[in-house]
């Protein structure tokens, strides 16, 4: 009985590993509402004789479990409030005002649809739209426009009830220390969710 509850077992965990061979996958929705990737171990079953060949004990061994990659949704509302804007500002005939703050808005409409905060085991990386290409250097300082959680020093989300931007500093890219600014194009919640569990709690401090 024990040798045929052995066996059995084996070609189950067996089969369910030759079902789709290498890691299986799924992909699910976060608990912060955004989008996460999941992907399970591989399944190591390893088989000994035992008691002169009588019967095989199996067993599996290995299985680690990795931190999802979180993406936050996207937000259009700050460029919708800055159109809005330069609308009101054509309709009282003020052209000075309304024309930067509708090419702002229609900037950051755009990169609402293509930029992506991915934010994976140990970093978090800037990529560029659904298939989540790369996103090449940073324009401004440099380097690949990816990092890693422990090297942030402060973050912060300005502001709690309508964020609009989110500045974060990191010792990756120079030791003293690096600023960083984004438009918050993303769902503000979901960001701020992700943001705590893996850079830490904000210290509440902005750039000097």
């Amino acid at each position: 009985m024990e040798t045929a509850l052995s066996c059995a077992s084996t070609r189950f965990i067996t089969s369910l590993y030759h079902d789709k061979p290498g890691a299986i996958r799924r992909s699910f929705r976060s608990s912060f509402g955004g989008r996460f990737l999941y992907k399970n171990s591989i399944l190591t079953i390893r088989s000994r004789n035992v008691s002169r060949g009588r019967g095989i004990v199996s067993s599996v061994l290995g299985r680690k479990v990795k931190k999802e990659t979180i993406i936050p949704d996207p937000d259009y509302r700050i460029p919708i409030v800055l159109l809005g804007m330069a609308g009101g500002f054509v309709y009282v005939d003020n052209l000075a005002a309304a024309v930067p703050i509708g090419l702002l808005g229609l900037l950051l409409l755009v990169q609402s649809t293509r930029v992506r905060f991915v934010f994976d085991g140990e970093a978090l990386e800037v990529k560029i739209g659904n298939e989540l290409e790369e996103s090449g250097e940073n324009a401004f300082v440099g380097g690949k426009n990816r990092w890693k959680y422990s090297t942030f020093v402060n973050w912060e989300l300005w502001w709690p009830s309508f964020p609009i931007l989110v500045y974060f500093k990191e010792i990756q890219t120079k030791p003293e220390g690096q600023i960083h600014f984004f438009p918050v194009i993303f769902n503000g919640k979901q960001l701020y969710d992700v943001m705590v569990e893996r850079c830490g709690a904000s210290k509440t401090s902005g750039p000097k």
